[in-house]
């Protein structure tokens, strides 16, 4: 079922890639990044580069700096502004550019409206499908916590919030986070049932041709926790 969900995906995000080129002025994009710690070359080659090629398309594009989905993992309250901050950096060096594009820069505790959703949003969805969320699963074991708070069970319905609120019909996404798309495409569609409003557009994924950008030891993906990673804002000799 699940290998049958990700096909249609494809086929419908091909399609979609194709369209994007001829009708940038239809779409609306929402992409972004938790703060916890400077970007690596990892996320420059797998995400970063697409957001740009969108951008320069003309395409309005949504950049969620997802500060309070920090709190449902880790243990890092004091660290997040600095991080968040210091992503934005990362963000404008790279590219992103919300002074001559359509391009919007925000974290998210800073849109009440945004957050205000998932009240609503939650009604919406049975913990039967929130169990079921394999991606929420992986990240829980991932995560290595023993006790499992409520902020992150409940995580794929403030993603929705995140992805909604714009009204964005784009989302740049790999296979893992395809079940939190099709999640958010169910709450648009009985939120515009249950008030009889066409409220929410439901948003397709977008997949990207990147492969995994392997890390210093060139065994695992770069990642931070994993200590081999190249910091995009490395001096010359630190990269060397």
């Amino acid at each position: 079922m699940i290998n049958k969900s990700f096909e249609k995906a494809k086929e419908q995000s091909k399609l979609l890639e194709y369209d994007l080129s001829q009708n940038p002025n239809k779409y609306r994009v929402l992409t972004g990044d938790r703060p916890t710690g400077n970007l690596h070359l990892g996320h420059y080659f797998g995400s970063i580069t697409n957001r740009l090629k969108l951008q320069n398309s003309g395409i309005e594009t949504y950049v969620l700096i997802a500060d309070y989905q920090v709190l449902t993992d880790r243990d890092v309250f004091n660290e997040i502004s600095k991080f968040t901050y210091e992503l934005t950096l990362d963000y404008l060096a790279c590219g992103l550019d919300p002074e001559n594009c359509k391009t919007h820069i925000f974290p998210h505790s800073q849109i009440p409206e945004l957050n205000q959703l998932t009240i609503p949003f939650l009604t919406l969805v049975s913990s039967s499908e929130l169990n079921k969320n394999p991606t929420v699963k992986e990240e829980i074991t991932a995560s290595g916590m023993h006790t499992i708070n409520a902020g992150m069970y409940i995580y794929p319905v403030h993603q929705a919030a995140d992805i909604l609120f714009c009204k964005s019909n784009v989302i740049p996404v790999g296979k893992d986070q395809l079940p939190h798309i099709e999640l958010t495409r169910k709450i648009a569609k009985r939120f515009n049932t249950k008030f009889n409003k066409n409220i929410f557009t439901e948003p397709v994924a977008l997949f990207t041709d990147t492969p995994t950008i392997l890390g210093l030891d060139g065994i695992q993906k770069m990642s931070k926790s994993r200590n081999n990673s190249i910091m995009i804002k490395a001096t010359a000799e630190e990269t060397r």
